[in-house]
């Protein structure tokens, strides 16, 4: 089989601090040489000039319902999703039915996943036993096992114990683990709709307010400073939440921290008509909120984005504000959300962008090479996407790979297109549009 050569694209890769318009080979699956003016004989060529070409994305952040959900969400449909929106790895949260917190269930999941041939997976495990915030899950069993869980977390639930989430902080530094912390203390935040102040007054609405948020963040900061250990906090969406983790960060404490799109590019004024596809954990915030997300993502205070991808059947999504359930799909709208609001607005530079969806989750998570990172280098695996920043296009839920439909970005107007995903060197995904411009994208998709 002749060999892919990618030419003339904008080359990004964060993890080879690489910025520059080269000529990209693939051949059997890895990345066979990379420069300027590649030979082309015995080469099939794919003109790439204008595009950009950077590492496949990893989203660190994602629900994929299965097992348990797969009326919501299946394996396939979630990994599908993720190829579309540019993401050749995810990392996929536990709260599924049963929960992922034992090695059996874990590595099940990798099983499956690698026989679909998309997307990797890598499952992050519970913290606790069930998710009941009573007794640690079998974490070191989970690291050790074929799965190679890295990071830890009861996301969906926050672990009200600090005793205990004390311990699990103690116990993952042994191995190089990770604790993800959904920071939400549930006796500020229950029974809350949307972000408590003057949006939730007018619509009569109980409000979660910021504190809610915050003081998690502060607590399981302090742990994390005293224990040593490594702590993500996921899904901030409060200004001071981004304060007390600018000032950890000053004092060395081992965190990071991810926003999602959704929180960077919406905020409580979009809640109209009582609309349950803007319900999310933790709600969108205010103006200012999003302004100093913005800046933190801007800075590297922030260190990653991710999706928060939770689909919904439309019969519970569709209910009453009060009884529909929280959360949004995105890993489908991320890039060209991103790209939309925050690079062509001028508020994030390009490659910023792309080390927040590349190297800034896989260092939080503790993901190296060669499960993910290796980079667009000589020898590494083909994981990449091909970019369009110049497309404008509308977004169309309907048209989602996912079985999830609650989209907020339905119907918007956006610029940048993943018009192709390659992992492991097979192309897995190309904008339809796109492809019928270019006849071996329609060839090779038939074979994917």
């Amino acid at each position: 089989m002749a060999e892919l050569l990618i030419r003339g694209a904008r080359v990004i890769d964060p993890f080879q601090n690489l910025d520059g318009v080269l000529d990209v080979a693939i051949s059997r699956g890895r990345v066979s040489e990379v420069g300027r003016g590649l030979s082309t004989e015995s080469r099939e060529v794919l003109e790439a000039e204008g595009l950009v070409l950077a590492p496949g994305f990893l989203d660190m952040h994602v629900h994929l319902r299965d097992p348990g959900r797969e009326d919501e969400e299946t394996l396939e449909s979630g990994l599908k999703a993720a190829v579309r929106g540019g993401f050749t790895a995810v990392c996929c949260m536990p709260n599924t039915d049963p929960p992922l917190d034992n090695a059996a269930l874990v590595e099940d999941l990798v099983l499956r996943s690698r026989g679909l041939g998309l997307a990797d997976l890598f499952p992050v495990g519970c913290l606790t036993r069930g998710r009941e915030g009573k007794e640690l899950a079998e974490m070191g069993l989970m690291y050790a096992s074929a799965a190679r869980v890295r990071a830890f977390s009861d996301d969906g639930d926050a672990v009200a114990d600090s005793g205990l989430m004390r311990r699990a902080l103690q116990y993952v530094r042994k191995f190089g683990g990770v604790v993800i912390s959904h920071p939400e203390d549930v006796d500020l935040s229950r029974g809350g709709q949307v972000n408590e102040g003057r949006v939730s007054f007018t619509l009569g609405l109980r409000g979660i307010p910021a504190l809610a948020e915050e003081v998690m963040v502060a607590r399981d900061i302090l742990l994390a400073e005293e224990t040593g250990a490594r702590l993500h906090l996921t899904h901030l969406s409060t200004a001071g939440s981004v304060r007390l983790l600018r000032e950890a960060k000053e004092r060395g404490v081992r965190v990071t921290a991810d926003a999602t799109p959704h929180h960077l590019v919406l905020s409580e004024r979009d809640i109209r008509d009582y609309d349950t596809v803007y319900k999310v954990n933790p709600p969108l915030r205010t103006p200012e909120d999003v302004s100093e997300l913005r800046r933190a993502l801007a800075d590297g205070t922030l260190d990653a984005v991710a999706t928060d991808h939770a689909p919904h059947s439309p019969e519970e999504k569709e209910r009453e504000f009060d009884y529909a359930p929280f959360g949004m799909v995105g890993m489908e709208s991320a890039f060209p959300v991103l790209y939309t609001e925050l690079v062509e607005k001028g508020e994030l530079e390009l490659p910023v962008l792309i080390e927040r969806l590349t190297l800034g989750p896989a260092r939080a998570v503790g993901l190296e090479p060669p499960d993910y990172g290796e980079g667009i280098r000589a020898g590494a695996r083909a994981d990449l996407v091909l970019l369009d920043t110049a497309r404008e296009w509308v977004i169309d839920a309907h048209a989602f790979a996912s079985r999830g439909r609650n989209c907020p970005f339905h119907g918007w107007r956006v610029r940048g297109r993943v018009l192709m995903t390659i992992k492991g060197g097979k192309v897995v995904h190309y904008a339809t549009e796109w492809g019928r411009a270019h006849p071996r994208g329609e060839k090779v998709s038939e074979k994917a």
